[in-house]
């Protein structure tokens, strides 16, 4: 009997990343979970009674390559090569140029979304191409299609992923392994509940990962979840610019670091 799939998924410790691993474990996946919080995992994890043997769980920082690397290569060692890797991890903060404290805020949430995310692939890209398969998934954002005041770092950041992945799917585009650039709107996670603006078409995480499993085994591209936020986004990137400024003049930015309160 051949050997179930393999999952890696970063961030696995709540939100899109613990609904993803959730998914995958209902459709007979192993998983590979890694977090900086181990534990968190492992709460999870035993309340939904998962057996031993269908998961690993990894502690690794994201913003370290060196830390997230060694992830990869135990996962290698003791499980085998994954079929999908999830650079899920990441962080969204508000930022403020004027103030010099969120420049080193604008340099976690880049060393986290983006240094991260690159750090995530690189143990699995040389050995899926000796393979010849593979599915390396980049997680975005429709922030990332144009830039919200206050939302600087987060929107650069998502850009910057989408341009990534744009480029690693160009450079694997022979060897089998493909990459899928997964574009969220809004999902109900501790990422999104401080924000003090509408969020249309929420999605519960749940419904999420059901469609982004179906998404990454279809080897998808570029796709946006839900598909109504995908017209939203493309519609704001064809407004002129006076338009789009005049469109989100006074709209309540994200919350800096420590800001909290409305």
């Amino acid at each position: 009997m051949p050997e179930r799939p393999l999952v890696f998924i970063t961030g696995a410790s709540s939100g899109i990343g613990r609904a993803l691993a959730g998914q995958y474990q209902r459709a007979g996946w192993r998983l590979a979970l890694v977090a900086r919080r181990e534990l968190e995992i492992k709460s999870w994890v035993d309340a939904l009674g998962i057996s031993a043997d269908s998961y690993e769980i990894y502690g690794a920082d994201v913003t370290r390559p060196d830390s997230i690397i060694a992830a990869g290569q135990a996962c290698l060692e003791r499980q085998g090569l994954p079929d999908v890797v999830i650079a899920n991890a990441g962080i969204s903060i508000g930022v403020d140029t004027a103030e010099r404290a969120d420049l080193d805020t604008m340099a976690r949430v880049f060393a986290t979304n983006n240094l991260g995310l690159a750090a995530t692939f690189h143990p699995f890209v040389a050995a899926m191409v000796r393979r010849g398969s593979g599915r390396l998934v980049g997680i975005g954002s429709v922030a990332g299609i144009r830039g919200l005041p206050g939302h600087g770092a987060y929107c650069a950041s998502k850009a910057a992923v989408i341009s990534y992945c744009e480029s690693l799917r160009g450079e694997l585009r022979e060897s089998g392994v493909r990459v899928v650039t997964l574009c969220p709107g809004y999902v109900d996670t501790p990422l999104t509940r401080q924000n003090r603006y509408a969020m249309p078409f929420l999605l519960p995480p749940e419904v999420f990962a059901a469609r982004a499993f179906k998404a990454i085994e279809a080897g998808a591209s570029y796709r946006v979840i839900p598909w109504q936020m995908g017209i939203v986004a493309k519609l704001l990137r064809l407004l002129p610019n006076a338009w789009f400024d005049r469109l989100l003049q006074g709209r309540p930015r994200k919350h800096r670091q420590g800001r909290h309160s409305s």
